[in-house]
């Protein structure tokens, strides 16, 4: 495996393909398609104070714009279907689709649009609105570029890697439970994300 700068990224290159791949990333502008099957979308929530109840979503989408000479213009979208919700535990996704949380029925998507990249080398700061449950807030996730290759069936696929942490009630998820004995709720309020993504070129 070989690296060779690009501007203020790294490309890494599988040997044999340096010329598909530097020809690939001379565009200046690229669009990429997120590969769901490749990708997850994850949360992590604090139960009862002292454990900790992940999740993911198992339907979701997007595009990332990017802008090879400028970084900063550079652009990513993608909705998650709530209703695929999945915590390993039926009743409890259930609950979740309910009013007390993401109340699917009337707001079925979550969505996600940039509105400022900050690249610094191969860490991004990107900036962008978040829609849940019809509420819509600014959140900033701490984003590393991961690179590129071109995969087993000839397509350019690059790699992204990132986490942002949210205050649930910000977007209308307030139900929770006392914790009598011990002072405390049975639910965190804050939320951690984290999204690992493999996404495609698309052909020009």
């Amino acid at each position: 495996m070989q690296s060779i700068p690009l501007k203020s990224r790294t490309v890494r290159l599988a040997s044999g393909n340096k010329e598909d791949l530097v020809s690939a990333t001379q565009t200046k502008v690229t669009t990429w398609k997120v590969d769901a099957v490749h990708s997850n979308v994850e949360f992590a929530v604090r139960y009862a104070m002292l454990s900790t109840v992940r999740g993911h979503f198992s339907n979701f989408e997007g595009t990332i714009t990017i802008d090879s000479e400028n970084p900063a213009n550079s652009k990513a979208v993608g909705t998650i279907d709530a209703t695929s919700i999945d915590t390993a535990n039926e009743q409890r996704d259930n609950h979740l689709r309910t009013g007390d949380f993401f109340e699917v029925e009337q707001h079925p998507s979550i969505t996600f649009e940039s509105t400022k990249i900050e690249p610094s080398g191969d860490h991004w700061k990107v900036t962008g609105n978040l829609t849940i449950r019809g509420v819509t807030r600014e959140v900033v996730l701490d984003t590393d570029y991961l690179g590129q290759i071109k995969d087993a069936w000839g397509n350019q696929r690059a790699g992204f890697e990132a986490r942002t942490e949210i205050n649930r009630k910000d977007y209308g998820l307030n139900w929770n439970a006392p914790l009598e004995q011990a002072g405390g709720m049975l639910v965190s309020d804050s939320v951690k994300l984290t999204l690992n993504i493999s996404a495609v070129q698309v052909a020009e």
